[in-house]
């Protein structure tokens, strides 16, 4: 008996509950597709967006987005304008957050209004509010809205993520 016959009768007398089942993987649907044209429309206006706000080629803008499309053309427009993106922690602590927009040194924010850590809701921007108390750099913060709860506001500093883009013509 050859090797691969041998492999074969040994395959065939695994009981079929203890064979191994395929893998199905379920890939969740996109909350929002964009098309590459779109994408990059969506990236000149935040990169005109960032630049109305005072970022400058160089400059630091931290991120607290969950995997998102606004997370991509935030990278993009950063990328586009020469400014660094700063990815802040999704840990859940004002303490930590607030030290690390201390570090980064970003004089702009993009927080989502929510999202979802470890299967449950995560308010960003209240945890951000509560670490800003701090850090007198941040005069800008873009909100993305994830959610339909409330989201504390701060008049003068915080905005609409889609309201900011939409007063630009790409």
């Amino acid at each position: 008996m050859s090797v691969d016959q041998q492999h074969l009768s040994l395959s065939s007398r695994i009981p079929p509950s203890r064979a191994p089942r395929p893998r199905q993987t379920r890939v969740p649907a996109p909350a929002a597709e964009y098309v590459h044209t779109r994408l990059l429309k969506q990236t000149r206006r935040a990169a005109a967006t960032l630049s109305r706000l005072g970022v400058r080629p160089g400059e630091r803008v931290g991120v607290l987005l969950p995997m998102c499309p606004e997370s991509v053309v935030t990278t993009m427009a950063c990328g586009r304008m020469d400014a660094l993106r700063v990815t802040l922690p999704w840990d859940g602590s004002a303490l930590l957050l607030r030290e690390a927009v201390q570090r980064s040194g970003a004089g702009v924010l993009v927080v989502a209004d929510t999202g979802v850590r470890a299967g449950r809701r995560y308010a960003a921007k209240r945890t951000l509010d509560r670490a800003l108390a701090d850090c007198p750099n941040v005069r800008s913060v873009l909100v993305v809205h994830q959610s339909g709860g409330p989201v504390p506001w701060t008049p003068g500093r915080d905005q609409w993520w889609h309201e900011a883009l939409a007063t630009l013509k790409a």
